[in-house]
């Protein structure tokens, strides 16, 4: 593990830079909206109502929903819907406790200071303000830890953060990486927690007489020495990040969030740094295909894989039902140029068509040899799905039609998940995906799609339209991809990244370097 964690070190710092980033942006707005709200409510009991009832409903809503509408709503990945969403949910704690401290403050204080011939503003500012801080700023704190974690999520719409860590863990059943992910952000939420406090003691005078030692301005500064740690270390981050960037094109490579994208999306990518000038940003554990195709339309990512499939059901919402795998990459390629303005190129060579798989020894006990075997039993049959799959035509909506049946239980979990449910027998069938090195490690068997409802998968790279009449030689460095990879090699990359534990980047520098005939490069 310590060798592990000093070869991912530098990243560690990238991470955690940008979840401070995060975190302190989205606070820093909570607390200039929030505060301001909170004495302007204070004596307004239909006003404070109004904004309890719509704070407190933004609360209820689960974060990964929140930055998904948001994303839809925006049009854009990354930072900018992750801060909106962090900040809604940093206002309330801010808001509700801005409300207390100031109705805390003894009647008699502020009668006093209006005797005095204060202002209203004069009141606040020297008066209400300075004796409600405490309990302002334990709102602050709640509305900062609150903040680390759901930062976390925002990973899955590309905004970086240590949640890049655990996604990419839960997408490799890695536990390092998601323990190198879910450690620092708990040890942050700690420090920001401390932080504050030691801020909130640092102002507060009747906290500080307890300790004459560190009255006066030496109290303040000792309170403040945790939050320049903290600064110094975001700063240690972007300094990093700012490092890793030169001059160079860059081209920003997506991939959707399971392991076999993973390893397509870094092998464009490192063709790409092999073979061309072009600098690439990598913007990976995308969620599924609606975020990285509508992030690649909007111009938040260049290129990832696609699977003529998915764009011809989950994408294209087409009916049409097409003999070969040759005509369904006919019709998406045109439909992506004609819609779209994306290009696909030539496919890998593989074909990940999703499957429904049993145990080894119910296909035995039940004959379940086919997808129609399932009929029977259907009603007592606990079925896993991913979530995507779920929803899409050519996943569960549209298996229950052709197939005319449905399955009694159905539950919604990542694929990584549905292995580990199906050993454990919580499950009796699963989705799985032709080219996954699992079903052998697990025991599984592939029913048979006799209708042959699935049409074919075959993973392509695409790319917009305008980045490749901008780097023609993507062609060339892509190209050189075409058909290189057959179902058993596409398995076998995935074993040595999920059951070998080989670091991702290993697996596909050495698969380049053995399989792959580059164009001369940079």
């Amino acid at each position: 593990m310590f060798a592990f964690l000093q070869s991912r070190f530098s990243e560690l710092i990238l991470r955690i830079g940008e979840h401070l980033f995060l975190t302190g942006i989205a606070v820093g707005i909570a607390v200039m909206v929030g505060i301001p709200l909170g004495i302007l409510i204070v004596n307004q009991p239909r006003l404070r109502a109004l904004v309890f009832g719509l704070a407190g409903i933004v609360q209820t809503i689960p974060s990964l929903a929140m930055l998904a509408f948001l994303l839809t709503l925006i049009g854009k990945i990354g930072v900018v819907p992750a801060i909106i969403a962090l900040t809604l949910y940093a206002l309330l704690p801010i808001i509700q406790n801005t409300v207390t401290g100031l109705e805390g403050v003894p009647a008699a204080i502020q009668e006093a200071a209006q005797g005095m011939g204060m202002t209203r503003f004069q009141k606040i500012r020297w008066v209400t303000i300075p004796l409600a801080l405490p309990v302002i700023l334990s709102g602050v704190k709640t509305a900062a830890v609150i903040s680390v974690g759901i930062a976390t999520l925002s990973a899955f719409i590309g905004a970086g953060g240590l949640g890049e860590f655990i996604n990419r863990g839960l997408s490799l059943v890695d536990n390092r990486l998601i323990l190198l992910g879910s450690i620092p952000a708990a040890l942050l939420a700690l420090a920001v927690s401390f932080t504050i406090t030691a801020l909130a003691w640092g102002f507060d005078r009747r906290q500080r007489r307890q300790w004459p030692a560190l009255s006066g301005n030496l109290g303040v500064f000792v309170s403040l020495i945790p939050l320049v740690l903290l600064l110094t270390l975001g700063s240690g981050g972007a300094l990093y990040n700012q490092i890793q960037k030169t001059d160079a094109p860059i081209l920003r490579v997506g991939s959707k969030s399971f392991t076999e994208q993973l390893i397509i999306a870094e092998l464009m990518a490192q063709v790409i740094e092999t073979a061309t000038p072009i600098r690439v940003e990598r913007k990976f554990n995308l969620g599924g295909t609606i975020i990285c195709h509508d992030a690649l339309v909007a111009g938040e990512i260049d290129l990832y894989a696609e699977y003529t499939g998915t764009g011809l059901l989950a994408v294209l919402k087409s009916d049409r039902r097409l003999s070969t795998a040759d005509a369904v990459y006919d019709f998406v390629k045109a439909q992506y140029a004609e819609q779209f303005a994306v290009a696909w190129f030539e496919p890998f060579g593989f074909n990940n068509t999703f499957a429904l798989a049993v145990r080894q020894q119910d296909s035995q006990q039940f004959n379940w040899q086919t997808i129609s075997d399932l009929g029977a039993s259907a009603q007592t049959i606990r079925a896993g799905v991913t979530p995507e799959f779920a929803e899409r035509l050519d996943g569960y909506l549209g298996l229950q039609k052709a197939y005319g049946f449905s399955f009694a239980n159905v539950k919604d979990l990542e694929q990584a998940l549905l292995y580990d449910a199906m050993q454990n027998q919580q499950l009796d069938v699963m989705v799985a995906y032709g080219t996954d090195s699992k079903i052998k490690t697990y025991d599984l068997v592939l029913l048979k799609d006799n209708l042959n409802f699935f049409p074919p998968y075959y993973a392509a790279p695409i790319v917009r339209q305008d980045v490749l009449n901008q780097y023609p030689e993507l062609e060339v460095a892509l190209g050189s991809l075409a058909g290189r990879i057959d179902d058993e090699t596409m398995r076998d990359l995935n074993y040595q990244v999920e059951q070998a534990k080989r670091p991702l980047e290993t697996v596909v520098a050495d698969f380049i370097h053995e399989q792959v005939d580059l164009p001369a490069g940079n």
